[in-house]
């Protein structure tokens, strides 16, 4: 039996894609593994799944002044060598990172240990921890065509983005249960990420009013961002966040409002539903979600509303044309080369391990 450790967190999009490989590692017979931080959100959902789970300290280079800039180092440093301590008592035959802080130690420490590694890259452009471990790595995965220019050509492969079967099995008639919403009305989802997002909220709840006089709105707000005075709002629900129903939930909307996350997008486009990406800043990020919304819209998969550029009236108007004009957007993701990314990863995995 051979023997895989996963790593990767900080946020849900360096989680999923593991979430996805996971079955298939099990089917094929792989025990398995995680490495992740002590309490990021790695540790909840990878511990659903029943996969053994060791947290190590982790901390974040940020390329902006910080104090914690002068005791993340130790943090990051302590980190690998606990990794350093889990590798030689686990001894696995292959190491796949999704990325984030906490994934950057234990790429090093595989590294010492010559265990092979693959890396999986979501965005346009890599981040600064796979910057980090890119060195380290046997073969490094990614989503867009325009990210093999980054990479070293001996190591780059396209792959796409692993994508969680479940979420492609989903039932409309269950979703209509979960939420008690009805068929009569067309359906908006709206999805602010893990951590929500204030900006589309208030958006999107300021213009509600006329909103629901054509839609039902589901809306995923994020930890924290419930809105109690909207709770009996007829045709209007709420979750902080949801998990085992996101299948039910995606198949019965009619159209999608997202951040432009590549994990978020890779499904919206494997669930071809026509959609609006609302990227987040260049001053809240490094400008990955920008470049990964403006792929999507130059495909034809997506609308892109800059977050500069959202008001009430922007995105009511955005909602309506997208709607009017769902078939265009469906046709063109349609049209998109599907790729098996699980098997592609896997197929490397495999061979990593076999070498």
């Amino acid at each position: 039996m051979k023997k895989i450790i996963l790593t990767g967190g900080g946020t849900a999009g360096h989680v999923t894609p593991n979430l996805a490989l996971i079955p298939v590692l099990k089917e094929q017979g792989w025990e398995i593994g995680y490495i992740g931080s002590y309490q990021g959100i790695e540790k909840e959902l990878i511990e659903k799944e029943g996969i053994p789970y060791s947290g190590i300290s982790s901390g974040k280079l940020r390329r902006y002044f910080s104090f914690k800039n002068f005791t993340d180092p130790f943090r990051i440093l302590k980190g690998y060598f606990q990794a350093k301590k889990i590798l030689k008592r686990e001894k696995p035959d292959v190491i796949f990172s999704k990325g984030g802080f906490v994934a950057v130690p234990v790429v090093l420490a595989a590294k010492s240990r010559h265990i092979p590694v693959i890396i999986h890259e979501s965005d346009m452009t890599p981040g600064l921890a796979n910057k980090l471990c890119i060195p380290s790595a046997r073969k490094v995965c990614c989503n867009f065509p325009e990210t093999l220019k980054y990479l070293p050509s001996d190591k780059a492969v396209l792959t796409g983005s692993p994508i969680r079967r479940e979420l492609l099995s989903g039932s409309a008639l269950a979703g209509f249960r979960f939420t008690g919403l009805s068929s009569d009305k067309p359906v908006l989802l709206v999805i602010g990420g893990s951590l929500g997002s204030v900006k589309v909220n208030a958006a999107v709840r300021q213009i509600l009013p006329e909103l629901l006089k054509e839609w039902q709105v589901i809306h995923l707000c994020g930890k924290g961002n419930l809105d109690s005075s909207l709770a009996e709002l007829p045709g209007y629900v709420q979750y902080e966040y949801i998990s085992a129903q996101l299948k039910d939930l995606f198949a019965m909307s009619d159209l999608m409002i997202s951040r432009a996350g590549a994990n978020s997008i890779c499904e919206i486009l494997a669930l071809r539903k026509p959609n609006i990406l609302i990227p987040l800043s260049a001053a809240a990020s490094r400008g990955d979600q920008i470049l990964n919304a403006a792929s999507f819209k130059r495909q034809g998969f997506s609308e892109v509303l800059e977050e500069e550029a959202l008001t009430a009236d922007s995105l009511l108007s955005l909602i309506r044309r997208v709607h009017e004009n769902r078939q265009t957007y469906i046709s063109a993701m349609e049209q998109a080369s599907a790729s098996d990314a699980i098997g592609t990863i896997v197929g490397l995995i495999r061979e990593a391990a076999g070498k």
